[in-house]
């Protein structure tokens, strides 16, 4: 299991599907649960498609995608801990308020101890956009959920606009939230066609194809 947690604007929801997509080329049985209740807008239903083309499980609330902006937890959100067959890819709500879905699964999970727990940072967005501020939205995560992250994604970026020295730019920032919270950078993820431009020049990177946002 991996679950992802980032603040607003951070990008997660492109990383929890492309980590997804990424999976399905080494499992049968993937799933993504969207459990982020406090950011309906943008949603990984919108890449609803995408996951059927691939035979991916999505697990998200009854009112993704509607006109309702309701925090409803999707019924079966359990089946993440309790169908030991799937490989699950968890998208988190950013803040406390939304990581409190997690602290309904957070006992089960830390019993299983089989997952990892990746904070999504980006420099590029208003309440992150330094080390110490970004360490302080993790650690209210963490309280707010129960469980300690173990590692680091940094997905600093701005969109459609973003350069590859943007990227460049943004690893001293990474590098300052790994050593403030003793967590390890496990990858650094950029749009797919940045990637060659990128590729040798910065450790573990992860090629990501953007997700449209909902038209509304």
């Amino acid at each position: 299991m991996t679950v992802l947690c980032g603040h607003y604007g951070s990008g997660k929801t492109n990383v929890a599907v492309n980590m997804a997509f990424d999976l399905k080329k080494q499992y049968d049985n993937v799933a993504v649960a969207d459990l982020d209740i406090v950011n309906p807008y943008f949603r990984t239903k919108d890449s609803i498609e995408d996951f059927n083309e691939r035979n991916i499980r999505l697990i998200c609330s009854e009112y993704a995608n509607s006109n309702l902006d309701i925090p409803a937890l999707p019924q079966d959100m359990y089946a993440v801990t309790d169908d030991k067959s799937l490989k699950v890819i968890l998208d988190i709500g950013g803040d406390d308020r939304g990581a409190l879905a997690l602290g309904r699964l957070a006992p089960k999970i830390i019993e299983e101890n089989d997952y990892e727990m990746l904070m999504v940072i980006n420099k590029f967005r208003p309440l992150t956009p330094d080390a110490d501020s970004t360490v302080e939205v993790m650690r209210e995560v963490e309280f707010a959920g129960g469980i300690r992250f173990t590692g680091l994604i940094n997905n600093s970026n701005l969109g459609e606009e973003t350069t590859a020295q943007d990227v460049l730019d943004s690893l001293a920032y990474a590098n300052a939230v790994a050593e403030k919270s003793g967590l390890p950078v496990v990858m650094t993820s950029v749009k797919a066609d940045l990637f060659k431009e990128l590729e040798g020049r910065v450790d573990n990177l992860f090629p990501m194809v953007l997700q449209a946002k909902p038209i509304v």
